[in-house]
């Protein structure tokens, strides 16, 4: 059974975390390091944007099988930055390692911020020197290191979890991220940014690396904030084994609790969106496959007119079939069913492609159910047995002012 816990990104035995201020921006914290004990097992996957940050370039061109550290810098993304943002995301490489006694390859890079700017390094150096001086343990540590990575975010985003695997061996689970804008993830293994540092103790193999994607489709992946996919978006996961015990690649007891805990990071994401008001989950069944519901999902979740709608409360559900007709996929409508929940209620919008009411006094019970801080929208598409869930939120006014004066 997997268990929530009051804990962090060092919560898995042999993980130190730091967060400090180097001088990128102007008060904040803007620098953090992940350090692991021992060299960990590392899974990687970064965006699919045709257009990569430099820290995302040097690492898919490295991909290093192990870990040891990972370096990451917040106020300033290093993309658009030509041959001068790949050194310097190699200096920062080799700063960590000089202070740590590493391999430069062993320490992955991560950067956020502003893109088409190139980083101040004597400010990144001091600020990792003085990160690395600073490396503990506990939750004061995992806040340091969750404030240092925040861009536009408002709330910290991190979950920890523990689990007894099937051969008894006890082992934690911990991530932490960063998003609120540029939200529209679709990481793959070696292949406002979405950036998330997963630590585990337990033991696992290059193997697990199509289980890792997957739980990544269903969760990380199903988020969309705006629909514009980051240049820098990146996951890794540490997995330094210090647990011991058998591994764990074939253990649904693991998969179970790292897609809780990355189910947990999406969601806060996506209800931490630049401006958001509301939480957005929509729930698609009856699609001919899974890949048809994920794509619905996303269609419905990125639509700037559903968006609209949920931040006005505006029960418009033409909208949402709008969304689901744009989407490409195949379905029945003659057999499709909508219903949409907020807070206590529930209420059913089309049976079999047919409007469940049409009076105005219903019409009300639509726009309250809409009228709450989580809004969930099920939709049965009629015609097979694949699914997906995926979480966005509304588009608000703020997100125009927040994007409008966002380098300024």
């Amino acid at each position: 059974m997997v268990e929530i816990i009051d804990g962090g990104i060092t919560t898995p035995q042999g993980f130190k975390a730091a967060g400090v201020h180097s001088g990128v921006k102007y008060r904040s914290l803007d620098l953090g390091l992940l350090y692991s004990e021992v060299p960990a097992t590392a899974f990687k996957a970064f965006t699919s944007n045709k257009v990569k940050a430099a820290p995302v370039q040097l690492m898919m061109k490295q991909n290093s099988p192990k870990l040891s550290a990972v370096v990451v810098n917040s106020g300033n993304a290093n993309a658009l930055t030509g041959r001068r943002g790949l050194e310097d995301a190699e200096t920062m490489q080799r700063a960590v390692a000089a202070e740590l006694n590493l391999e430069p390859t062993q320490v992955g890079v991560m950067s956020t911020g502003l893109i088409g700017r190139f980083m101040d390094m004597h400010k990144i150096q001091y600020g990792i020197s003085k990160a690395a001086r600073q490396l503990d343990v506990g939750r004061e540590a995992d806040g340091l290191l969750c404030e240092a990575i925040m861009t536009t975010d408002t709330v910290k985003k991190e979950c920890s979890v523990r689990v007894r695997l099937g051969d008894g061996t006890l082992v934690y689970v911990s991530a932490i991220s960063k998003g609120s804008g540029m939200i529209a993830p679709h990481l793959k293994v070696l292949h406002g940014t979405t950036l998330t540092m997963i630590t585990t103790d337990a033991v696992l193999t290059p193997k697990f690396q199509d289980t890792f994607q997957q739980i990544l489709d269903d969760s990380l992946n199903m988020v969309s904030v705006d629909g514009d996919q980051s240049t820098n978006d990146t996951c890794l996961m540490l997995a330094n084994g210090l647990a011991g015990g058998e591994a764990a690649d074939d253990d649904p007891a693991f998969a179970d609790a790292l897609r809780m805990v990355m189910t947990k990071i999406a969601k806060t994401i996506a209800m931490d969106g630049e401006g958001a008001s509301k939480l957005v989950t929509v729930e698609v069944t009856g699609a001919e496959s899974d890949s048809d519901a994920r794509k619905v999902v996303k269609t419905i979740i990125n639509s700037p007119l559903v968006k609209a709608a949920i931040f006005g409360a505006d029960p418009n559900y033409g909208r949402i079939m709008m969304a689901l007709g744009n989407s490409g996929v195949n379905f029945n409508l003659d057999e499709v069913h909508l219903t949409i929940k907020g807070g206590d209620m529930e209420v059913p919008i089309l049976d079999s492609g047919a409007p469940v009411f049409q009076e105005e006094r219903s019409v009300e019970v639509v726009r309250m159910a809409m009228d709450n801080k989580e809004v969930i929208f099920q939709l049965d598409l009629g015609v097979g047995n694949g699914k997906a869930t995926g979480w966005g939120c509304d588009l608000t006014y703020d997100y125009v002012r927040i994007n409008a004066e966002y380098a300024s």
